[in-house]
């Protein structure tokens, strides 16, 4: 990927996340980004693009240390996904999940790109915890990926440590093994 690209898509991250995707328009982001417009349209040929690449990569990011923390075979899954969704929170969190905040802008509409882009990432995650734990039930996961998303909210309003020791413990707690269920 080129720098510029990088770039712009770092900036227009953090202006999505800090105002909202509605109130950050193009010419802002690339004023931040400190390009021109063209190298703008070189790369995305709108700003739902745009936001479209972001929500992606930031996924990817997502994913990939749920993964990495997944690793540890010295503790049950569910443990592991939790310490790593909470290491995600302490350092990227704090305005909520950007996810919600674009399907909430976006008005849910089924047919909209953006809000498919959303759709699809909860159902990665879903499916990324399922392929981790196979034999884990269906229900066990649903309960785990709720305690995901309700500390992910509870950060916004709430100490982000405490959020996190909390949904250590309760992860400890309500899922004692890894196939519980």
């Amino acid at each position: 990927m080129s720098s510029k690209k990088e770039m712009l898509l770092n900036v227009a991250e953090e202006l999505f996340y800090l105002h909202g995707f509605h109130s950050i328009g193009l010419k802002r982001i690339i004023t931040d980004a400190g390009i021109a417009i063209m190298t703008l349209y070189n790369h995305f040929n709108s700003k739902d693009d745009l936001i479209i690449e972001v929500l992606r990569r930031r996924e990817q990011r997502y994913l990939e240390q749920l993964r990495q923390y997944a690793d540890n075979k010295a503790q049950p899954i569910f443990l592991n996904l939790a310490e790593g969704h909470a290491r995600w929170l302490m350092e990227h969190e704090s305005r909520g999940c950007l996810f919600l905040r674009a399907k909430e802008e976006f008005g849910g509409d089924p047919d909209n790109v953006i809000v498919q882009t959303v759709n699809a990432h909860k159902k990665h995650v879903l499916t990324l915890i399922k392929n981790l734990d196979p034999a884990a039930s269906d229900r066990a996961v649903l309960q785990f990926n709720l305690l995901l998303e309700g500390s992910t909210a509870l950060a916004e309003t709430e100490n982000v440590n405490s959020v996190c020791r909390e949904l250590i413990d309760m992860t400890q707690n309500s899922f004692k093994s890894s196939h519980t269920g």
